[in-house]
């Protein structure tokens, strides 16, 4: 016989909804969602260290052989890596006659102009200085200089990476969007979890807040008030799970018991948490039930102004996913093949929030809603 603590019975990760409520026979959360709940949140987001840092892209979309260029809060950048491999940003705009350096060619490291052949292998050259960056495995950092933080604080010398499973162990996929709207529209409407049994139906049933981050709110079952419970079965609810519960969290956030919808009746139930670590920088965590310790960071990057002037922000959301089920090893080496879909499935929840950031903006822009 072997010692040791018992064994869990295991249970499948899928449960069946009980007694399903209609869409429009939902609880009704606009009393609970509070203007002034989140407007609180998203300034404290916006005091935090770290601002001077910002998400470019994916450690997947930097190629070895060719480099990555765009905009940062107005700045033309390129990254790319140097001989060594070491990760390597700076101005996009060749310092010589103001060529487009996303556009220079990549030989062994070093990045040669396509105009005049000027060669930077990294380090300063010709008047062009390079930025600090960071690649955590997952996402692309860069911190141009002299830039101002948007939280407290002075520049930090590391990006604020937020915890997350060891990547090496995990299932990763990115997700890149373009919103005409500011990074707090993205960030305010992630800090408002209530609109999610209501905005995305496809994706989310049975929402609760479970607690805020006054403390407030209720504690229980998972059904958005509507009473019907979550799932046939043993009777368990997404406290099964082997997350630190709510509680125990630091700062402050948002608690929600809430299941993934995956067809029909089909669920998946879990209890996740909503902090913002950055100014810029949304995290969700399953704390409990399936996939604990799973995040899935939302981090916006503010852009180049569109032509007419209006702002323009990329939403870039990264799914971490981890669990202890024997087959997520299968669902690991099925990676190239899951990664397109859980980006798909990722893009279609942005393409309703981000119209629900752009509707923000507008109407801050006009002085028809405060912000």
């Amino acid at each position: 016989m072997t010692s040791g603590a018992p064994r869990r019975p295991w249970r499948p990760p899928l449960r069946l909804r009980r007694r399903p409520v209609a869409w429009e026979r939902q609880r009704p959360t606009w009393r609970e969602a509070r203007p002034a709940l989140i407007a609180g949140a998203l300034e404290r987001a916006r005091s935090r260290a770290g601002g001077e840092w910002y998400v470019v892209g994916a450690t997947r979309d930097l190629s070895p052989d060719r480099p990555l260029a765009g905009t940062v809060a107005g700045r033309e950048f390129v990254v790319w890596r140097d001989p060594r491999g070491r990760l390597v940003a700076g101005p996009g705009i060749c310092p010589h006659l103001g060529a487009p350096l996303g556009d220079a060619r990549l030989r062994c490291g070093t990045l040669v102009c396509h105009w005049h052949g000027l060669a930077l292998d990294g380090g300063p050259f010709a008047g062009w200085e390079p930025w600090a960056a960071h690649d955590d495995g997952v996402l692309l950092w860069v911190r141009p200089p002299g830039g101002a933080a948007d939280g407290g604080g002075g520049p930090t010398a590391a990006p604020p990476v937020p915890e997350r499973p060891a990547v090496a162990g995990a299932l990763t996929a990115v997700y890149t969007g373009t919103g005409r709207c500011e990074p707090e529209d993205v960030v305010a409407n992630r800090l408002d979890p209530w609109h999610g049994a209501w905005f995305h139906p496809y994706s989310f049933v049975d929402l609760t807040v479970v607690e805020e981050p006054d403390g407030k709110g209720e504690d229980g079952g998972a059904g958005n008030g509507n009473g019907n419970g979550a799932w046939d079965g043993d009777g368990a609810g997404a406290g099964d799970g082997d997350g630190a519960r709510a509680g125990d969290r630091e700062g402050d956030g948002f608690t929600v018991d809430v299941s993934f919808k995956v067809a029909g009746r089909l669920v998946v139930p879990v209890r996740a948490e909503f902090t913002a670590p950055a100014p810029r920088t949304v995290v969700m965590r399953i704390t409990e039930g399936e996939g604990a310790g799973s995040v899935v960071e939302t981090h916006a990057t503010p852009l180049a102004t569109a032509p007419d002037g209006g702002p323009r922000t990329a939403v870039v959301e990264a799914v971490i996913a981890t669990s202890g089920r024997p087959g997520f090893a299968l669902a690991r080496r099925a990676a190239p093949v899951l990664r397109p879909l859980m980006s798909r499935a990722a893009g279609r929840l942005w393409r309703d929030d981000l119209a629900y950031a752009e509707r923000r903006w507008a109407l801050r822009s006009a002085g028809l809603f405060p912000g």
